[in-house]
Order: C-alpha cells, then structure tokens, then sequence
C-alpha cells in the first residue's frame, strides 16, 4: 500500500524518525540538523532535502512552542526581536543555497558547511562543559556561574548601544547586538535547511546569558515564526515535499511535547553535555557521507544514516532516562540525587 506515491513502510519509518527528532528539539530546542543529512544520504535533492527539512522544523516548533508556553519558558520580547535577524539570515542563506545549486556545488559546500559548523559549536560546548572549572563552577551555581568573568569585552552582551532589552530579571543587551547574532544564527536555516538552533542555544546561553529552558523556550518560538516564512518561501521554489514532511510532523506531534515537558527535570549541566555529544555525532555522520561521495563509496550513506539515527535515539533514551530519575527523586523527597 502506497500513501503520496511512498510505500506504508517508509511512512512508518518516517513517522518514528519524526517522534525522535520533535522529542530532541521538543528538549533541546534543535534538532533539525539530523532531518536534513538523512534525506541527502537518501539520496533527495539538495533543495527537496532543505525545504522540506525547514518546513517540518515550522511544524514542530508550533508544537513545541506551546507546550513551553504552558512551562512559562517562552521570552517573548526576546523572541520577538530575534525573529527580524532570523528572518534576514534565512532569506541571505536560501539565496545563497540557489546559486550554488545554480553552479552546481550545493551538494558539496552544504555537506561541508555541516560539518565545519556542527563540529566546532558541539567541541566548544562539551569542552566547557567537561572543563574542571565549570564543572566545579556549575556545582556551585550553575553552569552560566562565573562565565560573565571570562566574557571578554568584545562580545555583544558587553555592548551598551541603546535601546537595550531586559530579558528576565537581570539581564540586559543591546537590540542591536540581538539582531546581529540571529541574522548570523539565521544564516544556516536558509542554507542548510536547518532551525539554526546549534548555533542559537549556546548564543543565548553564553552570549545573551539566559537559562537552557528559556534559550530553547524563546528559540522555538522564534523558529515558529520565522520558520514559517522560510518554510513558505521554499514551497513557492518547490522545495517542500509533503510524502516526506506529512509523516515527520505526525510523529513530532507526539515527541516534540514530551521534549518541551521533560526541559525542567535534567540538571541543565548534563543537558549541555548531552547537546554537545549529539552535534558532534551529527558533524561525524556527515563527514561520513561526504568522505562516501568523494570515494564513490554508497555503503557508506548507510553508515551515516546509521549514525544519524543512532546518535538521535542514543541522546533522546539518555534525555528520558534523566527525566526519569529526576522525576522520581522528587517523588521521594529528593532522596537521591537528581541527573
């Protein structure tokens, strides 16, 4: 039996990979990164893979967004104003993906762009993360405790220009470096036909200064918006593939709520750790596929949809398991220490 010319099987398949990746973005306020590799190592068009990948981030971040509505972890005067520098970001880079298709690189420099991106922001998280100073700092405080300290004066939070936003109780930035660092987080959504959230959580977090539950809370609700300009823009190129973005957001309805439900029963420090593992595994996969490609290897797109899906379910049965035991320590009183 076939459904939108795509047999029930590969439906099936799509639905269950949908409920993985909605329950990581539904968590971590990302996870789009993982749709679009996976179509490429199937073997669809670059701009099929990326708008249809971009469109069912739109849809998922309609989910999510109102389940971290409930949870009171949406910022949205944060969000608002992050939705201009996303919005310019996705429509620079969706320019920029048609002509390279145009002359023919798009398959190469997006791979690549995977690669040199995810790589660099999951080794810089995990490198903070599993220093000895903010693990210590992170017991004491938090895992943003005692990083204004090594916050040189360059970056935006240290900019003063006004209007400045208050986000929260206590911090402060400059509208104008918001808009810049959304327009460069934005830049991958168009391009790669990704939220940007790999890039946008560690900005808010370490940059802007804000929690992980109101970094993910305010970033789907800024994907939400922008996310469905892009996803309407590439739909008028022929981008967006329903037999494959029908069956993602039926299993996303159901992950990306439990996700968003399960952000305030992690220690946010193993959160940042199980963000940063599963960036890396995602930039390895793709390496893969693109070493596959030069080498003229197909077995290899097998090893890295493997990995795509492994490193996925690896992360989100960690995320779970978390949960779990945070869950019930609270039940008993906080007899035992939660993850």
């Amino acid at each position: 039996m076939a459904v939108f010319g795509v047999s029930a099987v590969t439906l099936a398949t799509f639905a269950g990979f949908g409920a993985l990746v909605g329950l990581i973005f539904g968590f971590f306020g990302m996870g789009s990164f993982l749709v679009t590799p996976t179509l490429l190592v199937l073997g669809y068009d670059s701009t099929v893979a990326v708008g249809s990948g971009l469109a069912f981030v739109f849809g998922t971040a309609v989910i999510a967004t109102l389940k971290h509505r409930d949870l009171g972890q949406v910022e949205y005067r944060l969000g608002a104003v992050t939705i201009a520098g996303t919005t310019a970001g996705i429509e620079v880079g969706k320019r920029g993906l048609l002509a390279l298709r145009d002359a023919g690189l798009a398959d190469g420099l997006v791979g690549g762009a995977y690669v040199i991106l995810l790589g660099t922001v999951g080794t810089m998280v995990l490198r903070d993360v599993y220093s000895d100073d903010t693990s210590s700092k992170s017991a004491d405080g938090g895992l943003l405790a005692g990083l204004a300290d090594r916050i040189p004066d360059w970056v935006p939070r240290r900019v003063r220009l006004p209007p400045r936003l208050l986000v929260g109780d206590d911090v402060e930035i400059s509208v104008w470096s918001l808009v810049l660092i959304t327009f460069v987080t934005g830049l991958p959504a168009g391009l790669l036909g990704i939220g940007g959230g790999f890039v946008r959580i560690p900005a808010l977090i370490y940059l802007v200064g804000v929690s992980m539950p109101v970094a993910v809370g305010t970033n789907v609700f800024a994907i939400m918006v922008s996310g469905g300009i892009g996803t309407f823009s590439w739909a008028q190129s022929g981008g967006v593939d329903l037999s494959v973005v029908a069956p993602l957001l039926l299993g996303s309805a159901f992950g990306a709520r439990l996700g968003s439900a399960i952000t305030d029963h992690v220690d946010e420090h193993r959160s940042m750790g199980y963000f940063g593992a599963m960036v890396v595994l995602g930039a390895v996969a793709v390496a893969i596929r693109q070493v596959g490609r030069r080498l003229d290897m197909p077995e290899l797109r097998v090893v890295g949809i493997a990995l795509i899906v492994g490193s996925a379910f690896l992360v989100a049965m960690l995320v779970l398991a978390s949960a779990v035991r945070a869950i019930r320590s609270d039940d008993d009183g906080g007899a035992a220490p939660a993850d």
